[in-house]
């Protein structure tokens, strides 16, 4: 079967048609239904909060958010979509949220820290699609998730439901958040079954929960971390024993950039060593 991101962009293939149709489906309405509470649990909102829906569509998630009488709610909510023909019908449903006609891939065209959290229901794997050459995949999950990161709060969490196609593009989306800088896990329902259901739990350092995601998924089963932002913090030592920042490692280095013609300064007794502060 295939995937409705490999044939149009969403803003085309959720034509008037489409978004009639996943609308008023009672299946698509009930999954949705699932995730966005799963996605509230995951969130664990102690008390009424501002959400940002990534990829709203026609306002299902919203309703929830909005009517929710468990999970910290009813909380308020904006909606991002590039879909008119999506938001179109929000409005005709008449739901409570704010609604933003935007491309995700773009960014997040939110003030700093503007939201306790987000959540996004099946969208972020249509980033991993470019409808032209001069647009990456990389690069639209770069912005997305560096603007997402910056609207949150310190403290702040998102929660986004996928479908990756394997597990490059998995991958390709949980490193996109991390080089954001948010802590990230991977949690996995009904693994190895036809109703498996992928979410990326995110944080943002600070609240007391300093961007550690094990502090959201500590005790689940089934989560794979993906936090690679400690090994920024390798100690210089452990560097030099790697090799990274001798003597050795930077005359390699120079001689590769001597060979693609760029200018390098000249080596010295001092090459490799470590500068002594100057205060």
């Amino acid at each position: 079967m295939s995937r409705p991101e490999d044939s149009l962009p969403p803003d085309l293939f959720y034509n008037d048609s489409e978004a009639r149709k996943y609308t008023t489906s009672s299946r698509i309405r009930n999954i949705q239904a699932d995730m966005t509470h799963r996605a509230l649990q995951l969130l664990n909102l102690q008390h009424p909060s501002l959400i940002l829906d990534v990829g709203c569509g026609s306002g299902l998630s919203g309703e929830i958010l909005s009517d929710v009488s468990r999970e910290g709610g009813p909380h308020t909510w904006i909606g991002m979509d590039i879909s008119p023909s999506m938001l179109d019908v929000a409005l005709q449903r008449e739901v409570e949220g704010d609604l933003l006609l935007a491309d995700i891939g773009q960014g997040v065209p939110f003030r700093p820290g503007s939201f306790d959290a987000a959540i996004s229901i099946s969208a972020i794997q249509w980033l991993c699609n470019a409808e032209s050459s001069d647009v990456s995949p990389e690069g639209r999950l770069r912005r997305f998730f560096e603007g997402l990161y910056a609207s949150l709060r310190r403290g702040g969490r998102a929660v986004c439901q996928f479908y990756p196609k394997n597990d490059a593009q998995r991958n390709m989306i949980s490193g996109a958040a991390i080089r954001a800088g948010f802590g990230a896990g991977i949690l996995e329902d009904d693994p190895g079954t036809k109703n498996s259901k992928l979410y990326l739990v995110l944080t943002v350092g600070g609240g007391g929960l300093q961007g550690d995601i094990t502090g959201v998924v500590g005790g689940m089963d089934g989560v794979d971390i993906h936090d690679n932002r400690k090994k920024a913090a390798i100690p210089d030592a452990k560097r030099t024993r790697d090799g990274r920042g001798n003597k050795a490692w930077i005359l390699r280095k120079k001689e590769q950039m001597t060979r693609k013609g760029k200018i390098v300064k000249q080596s010295s007794k001092y090459t490799g060593r470590k500068r002594r502060p100057t205060f």
